[in-house]
């Protein structure tokens, strides 16, 4: 079949006899056209022969998406779990309500933490612990949203951390890479 008349999904499910799924390949036998491309076997089976038979390197994905979690100095991946996903959302939020209220100091909405703690109802030492949340390196940042930070990594640990970044993965003992 010449390939302008080749058109559309179909065209192609009529040329396909059969597909086998193999661990590292697919194997696509495609039908004959009564051709010396096929050879009979015994009770009227056709193999096909290799200029029939499309063979695809192939591997099945897996089921769960692997996870790349930052890793603490001379720990292996073995060793180390992933934050637990609640409480990976409260960072997440701490993290976001940290810059919304940097934004409103620096915007001028809001002249002070005091202002935001009386609006909040919570300490002024509470508004100011969560404002310096974002100033956290944005790799840092990514791998809280993504999910990357191991376990033990929390907003008690975050929070007040070295301004340059690099010292703060060096406060948390996490490789920066």
């Amino acid at each position: 079949m010449p390939p302008s008349a080749i058109t559309g999904h179909s065209a192609f499910a009529e040329m396909i006899d059969r597909i086998d799924v193999y661990e590292d390949r697919l194997a696509i036998c495609l039908r004959s056209r009564e051709s010396p491309g096929t050879t009979k076997l015994a009770d009227d089976i056709e193999e096909p022969t290799d200029d029939r038979l499309l063979s695809i390197p192939w591997q099945k994905p897996p089921s769960k998406r692997f996870r790349q979690i930052l890793l603490p100095h001379g720990f292996s991946r073995k060793e180390v779990r992933p934050e637990r996903p609640e409480r990976r959302l409260r960072l997440v939020n701490a993290i976001a309500r940290g810059r919304r209220w940097l934004d409103e100091i620096v915007s001028g909405s809001v002249t002070d933490a005091e202002q935001i703690a009386l609006r909040e109802r919570c300490s002024v030492r509470h508004v100011n612990m969560t404002i310096s949340l974002a100033f956290l390196a944005p790799k840092l940042v990514r791998a809280a949203v993504e999910g990357h930070l191991p376990r033990g990594i929390n907003i008690a640990r975050l929070r007040d951390a070295p301004a340059e970044w690099s010292r703060q993965f060096e406060a948390l003992g996490l490789n920066p890479q």
